[in-house]
């Protein structure tokens, strides 16, 4: 008896612990990078493109805002990144918030999924808007928790509520260095 009890709880803790760590590889890390010859922020998920590559292409300060989902799943929403090759802007935008239609009428064409956000406020989430910069015509999606004074200042209006992101951890520098 005492060996089935034992066996059973091991069991248990297994598909727990393997639950959990599977759960982990779902997430992945969003970043925001800038481009200093568009005077923009663009959104970048983890493995969209390879640091080098971005770096080669003169990108810079590239820093950790959220965490994602790499998967669909209940109360998640797909966020795609599209390109306009005219105005070398960039934008991050949930499914069904514009057309396809509507983004290639005003001239953005590479759409590709990001990743999965939260659709509604949980514990260990952060509120996630889009700003814009209308003299460029560049958007930048930011993170409730910064310091947006410094982006009004710089011009960016047009505060609009996209998702909600799984908020950064207290550690978030050391992942900013991986």
């Amino acid at each position: 008896m005492k060996k089935t009890i034992i066996l059973v709880s091991a069991v248990l803790v297994t598909i727990l612990l393997t639950s959990k760590m599977y759960a982990q590889e779902d997430l992945i890390r969003v970043f925001r990078w800038n481009i200093p010859q568009d005077n923009q922020y663009v959104t970048v998920a983890d493995g969209e493109f390879q640091d080098g590559q971005l770096i080669n292409w003169g990108w810079t300060e590239k820093t950790l805002m959220f965490f994602a989902y790499r998967n669909p799943g209940p109360g998640r929403v797909a966020v795609y990144g599209w390109e306009n090759p005219v105005t070398r802007a960039h934008i991050s935008i949930c499914e069904d918030e514009f057309t396809d239609d509507q983004m290639l009428k005003w001239g953005y064409t590479h759409k590709h999924l990001q990743f999965y956000a939260l659709t509604r406020r949980g514990p260990n989430t952060v509120c996630v808007y889009r700003w814009l910069l209308s003299k460029h015509h560049a958007w930048m999606t930011i993170p409730e928790d910064t310091d947006t004074d410094v982006y009004i200042k710089k011009g960016y209006h047009k505060k609009t509520y996209q998702f909600y992101g799984i908020y950064r951890n207290t550690d978030a520098p050391i992942y900013d260095q991986l």
